[in-house]
Order: structure tokens, then C-alpha cells, then sequence
């Protein structure tokens, strides 16, 4: 798919349309050195949209904070193109187009058309965050910002998710 055709307003329609997801029981899967879940999400209006949610874990010890969780849409022609990951602060990140360095920080990288136009990776785009300090965090407000339901479990009232206990 041409994604430059996408228009920032449309990523964001895709980010913020109402989204369920189907398989809320989805198993880890233990890869080297680390640990996923991916969950199938479908809209939930007429668009007809589907998306994967990961989520993604560093297992070695001292590690805690290299994270990341992310929406991707799937593209009607079996494309994916990543809306949004919400990083842990393991690592620098640079916005190239910015010239723009991240030190360790905590961040989000969002899908932008002036990425995707520049032939950049499309979510290489990012900005630092202090909503979140631990993946269950970041993926409360992923949930959040990309108005997902259905996980099963709720936000305990210290706004965490238990999806890797």
C-alpha cells in the first residue's frame, strides 16, 4: 500500500477509533532474551479496521526498563504499518528528521505523515513522557490513547495492568 497517501489525520483516526480485542487470553511467547504477547484488536464501528497490540519484555536481569508496547493497523492489502509504540528508557532515540536526540527517557513514537514522506521509518518520530515509569503502565495508556477494550482485566487502582504476572 502507498502509505504516503495517509494524511496525519487519518493515522490518528485509526489511533483513536473505539477498538476490542478478540483473543484477550493470548499466551506469552518466551523468544531469546525476551518475552511477547500479541493480541488480534478489531474496531468497533463500520471501518472495518483491524490491528495487532504487542507487547514486548527484555528478560535480563537489570533490563526492566527495555520495553516497548505498540498498535499496528493491518492494512486492507496485508500490509502493517506501526501507529504507535510506548518505550521504555533503556535506549537513545534520535528524530532524524528533528536532528533531535531522546536520552534515556521514557517515550512514544508515533506514525506521522512528514516521516512516512521522508521515506523515515513512519513511527521514527518520538517524544519523551513521564506518564509511565514500567510496561504495565505504558500499556494502560496505549489502552488509553488508542480507545482499547477488552483485555478481561481492568487498571488496579495504582493504573497497572497484570498481563505478564
Amino acid at each position: 500500500m502507498a502509505f504516503e497517501s495517509l494524511t496525519d489525520e487519518f493515522i490518528e483516526a485509526l489511533i483513536s477509533c473505539p477498538k476490542k480485542v478478540i483473543n484477550p487470553k493470548a499466551r506469552d511467547v518466551f523468544k531469546p532474551g525476551h518475552k511477547q504477547v500479541n493480541y488480534i484488536v478489531h474496531a468497533l464501528d463500520e471501518s472495518g479496521h483491524e490491528f495487532q497490540l504487542f507487547i514486548r519484555h527484555n528478560l535480563a536481569a537489570g533490563m526492566e526498563d527495555d520495553f516497548s508496547c505498540g498498535l499496528l493497523w493491518n492494512a486492507p492489502n496485508g500490509e502493517t504499518l506501526m501507529l504507535c509504540r510506548y518505550n521504555g528508557s533503556s535506549h537513545i532515540h534520535r528524530n532524524k528528521i528533528e536532528n533531535k536526540t531522546l536520552e534515556l527517557s521514557f517515550h512514544i513514537h508515533r506514525t506521522t505523515k512528514k516521516y512516512i514522506t521522508a521515506n523515515q521509518n513512519p513511527d521514527g518520530f518520538a517524544y519523551e513522557t513521564d506518564r509511565y515509569q514500567t510496561l504495565d503502565e505504558a500499556l494502560v495508556c496505549l489502552i488509553s490513547d488508542c480507545n482499547i477494550e477488552g483485555f478481561g482485566v481492568s487498571p488496579k487502582e495504582d493504573n497497572q495492568l497484570d498481563l505478564f504476572k
